[in-house]
This record gives C-alpha cells, sequence and structure tokens, in this order.
C-alpha cells in the first residue's frame, strides 16, 4: 500500500515508517519539524519508496495535496506534552484535535478510508479498572492532552459511522526505546549526567506506571492494522491498548536508570503521589484484546527502559536537542 504517516520524523513516526518500507510499503513521511529529527529518517531517505514531504497538520490545503494518491493515513502526529499542558492549553486542542480534523477531512477529500492513529493511556484518566481494559467507563479527564486524545478518538468514530471509513485506534502506556526524545528517562538521564550526587524526583516515587519499547509498539501496531486489499471484517472502528503485563513505580523506574549509568545518587523526591497537575498515580492497561490476536512485547519495562538509556549515552546530542 502507499501509506500516508503524518509525525514521520517524530519518534514512533520514525521507526514506524522503517519498518513499514522494510516490509514493501510505499510511505509518504509528513512533518513539520517542530519536534522530529531530520535524522530519524536518515534511512528512511535512502528508500526510493520513500517521499518526504514538510507541512503542518493545521495547513488544510497542503495537507490534502499532499495526502492525494495514498490508500491508508497512519497519524502519528501530536503534542505530547502532558506535563506542560496546562501551561499551553491551546497546543493540545490546535495540534491534537483540529489538526486531526484537518487529517479526517483530507482523507474524505481524497478518498481514504484507512487510518490508524496514535491515542493514549491518558483518556482513562484515573481509571477505577485496573489493569484498564478498552471498554471501561471514562472517568472526568485530568489533563489537557487526554482530553483532546478522547476527542480525536470521536472524531474518528463519527467519521468511521457517517462516512464509511475503517479506523483503528491504539491507546499506549509511555514508550521507550531508539530515538526517545521526551518524558522521564531523558529527564533522570540528564539531571545525573549534569549533578551525579543527587537526582531531583516529583512526587514520592510511589508512582506506578507501564512502559513499552517503541519496537514492540510499532510491532504491535503492524500487527493488528489491516494493511490489505480488503477491508477490516470486524467492524469500521477498532481500539487496541497497546503495553506490558505489567508496570513498575517511579522509584524502581529511577534506580534502573543510574544503575545502567553505574551512579548511585541520592533521589530526592519532592512529595505528593503524583508529579504534576494531570499526572496518573497509577497507569497500567489491560492488553488482552491485541494479545489474543497473538501479538506479544519482547522487551520487559526493566529491559525498555535500560534499552533507553544505552541509546541515550550513545547518542549525547539528542539528550542536548530534547525539550
Amino acid at each position: 500500500m502507499r501509506i500516508f504517516v503524518t509525525g514521520a520524523a517524530g519518534f514512533i513516526g520514525s521507526n514506524l515508517c522503517d519498518r513499514l518500507l522494510a516490509d514493501g510499503h510505499d510511505v509518504c513521511g509528513w512533518d513539520n519539524f517542530s519536534t522530529g529529527q531530520s535524522g530519524f529518517l536518515d534511512e528512511a531517505l535512502k528508500n526510493p519508496r520513500f517521499r518526504l514531504l514538510r507541512g503542518d497538520n493545521l495547513d488544510f490545503c497542503d495537507l490534502a495535496a499532499g495526502m492525494a494518491g495514498c490508500e491508508m493515513v497512519c497519524h502519528f502526529a501530536a503534542n505530547a506534552d502532558v506535563r506542560r499542558g496546562f501551561e499551553w492549553p491551546e497546543r493540545d486542542l490546535q495540534q491534537n484535535t483540529m489538526a486531526t480534523f484537518n487529517v479526517l477531512e483530507a482523507m474524505r477529500k481524497n478518498a481514504i478510508r484507512r487510518i490508524a492513529f496514535s491515542s493514549t493511556g491518558c483518556v482513562y484518566g484515573e481509571a477505577p479498572v485496573i489493569p484498564t481494559p478498552e471498554d471501561a467507563p471514562f472517568p472526568i479527564q485530568t489533563s489537557l492532552y487526554g482530553a483532546s486524545k478522547a476527542a480525536c478518538e470521536g472524531l474518528i468514530s463519527a467519521y468511521c459511522e457517517g462516512y464509511g471509513f475503517h479506523g483503528t485506534i491504539y491507546r499506549f502506556v509511555s514508550i521507550l526505546g531508539e530515538r526517545y526524545m521526551h518524558g522521564h528517562v531523558i529527564d533522570f538521564y540528564r539531571q545525573v549526567k549534569e549533578h551525579p550526587g543527587f537526582l531531583t524526583v516529583l512526587g514520592d516515587g510511589s508512582q506506578r506506571k507501564s512502559y513499552l519499547h517503541v519496537r514492540d509498539c510499532v510491532a504491535g501496531i503492524l500487527y493488528s492494522t489491516d494493511f490489505g486489499d480488503s477491508l477490516p471484517t470486524n467492524g469500521k472502528f477498532r481500539i487496541f491498548n497497546l503495553g506490558v503485563d505489567d508496570f513498575c513505580s517511579v522509584r524502581q523506574s529511577a534506580q534502573w536508570i543510574c544503575e545502567e549509568m553505574g551512579l548511585t545518587p541520592e533521589i530526592r523526591f519532592t512529595g505528593g503521589d503524583r508529579g504534576w497537575i494531570g499526572d496518573n498515580p497509577f497507569t497500567y492497561l489491560d492488553t488482552g484484546r491485541i494479545c489474543g490476536l497473538g501479538w506479544r512485547p519482547d522487551f520487559s519495562i526493566r529491559d525498555a527502559i535500560r534499552s533507553t538509556v544505552r541509546w541515550l549515552a550513545a547518542n549525547p546530542w539528542a539528550v542536548k536537542a530534547a525539550r
């Protein structure tokens, strides 16, 4: 197939492009490079079946023109800064919700019916059911990022119902691995590099989180997304949680990061059961639905965290360039 990937120069998007190309697809990458890294596409750009377009999802005319001739969209562009969402509330609305509306309208203009969308486990808020299944009732939203992604899901499901689209939604836990440039691992790594004697951790360290390696994330997407000539037979709209059947505390994660770095700093906690407004103190998704199809992750959480630290150590430019 010819697949249009938004956020192609981003962390997950670039890894997805590489895998799609390796599987024989033609890929048109789309990115505005606000956070994406051109170096992440070095291998893809060597492939004659890859075309890169620089553009913004908020520019509808350019987006629709760039999408022409494609058969499917993998929409992975987004503002993913959960922690600072309430400092710039317009970002999540514009870069997530409004951008997704433009993607859907550009698809409709080009008669493209398939979409795979990167959502988030944040849509569950502080879920009353742990581990949290896809059909768990939605509680009150606790972050603007989660609220914007929930709105995107609503738009996609409505387009599936009203315009005959076929959508697959992926609700991720936090993703780690090669090309990771945003989140707690890089924050802790950078701190310890700057002052090896101590590490400041937001909250009390008891927050429990689940993580997934990007290779397992991409494998799960490819395993459960229809890339064939026939449309899915089990409905127009599908949702899959992607994660591992496990979780760790922030305290454990900090210890694994420091162990991989060969350092033993004093860990200083700021206190409280969460790090910031909207921080969910317990994230653990039920992945039984996708595992029921036969998919299994290869990396444990500990291995994913340590693998990420090794990648950061081998790529100091990423630590310097990270937000």
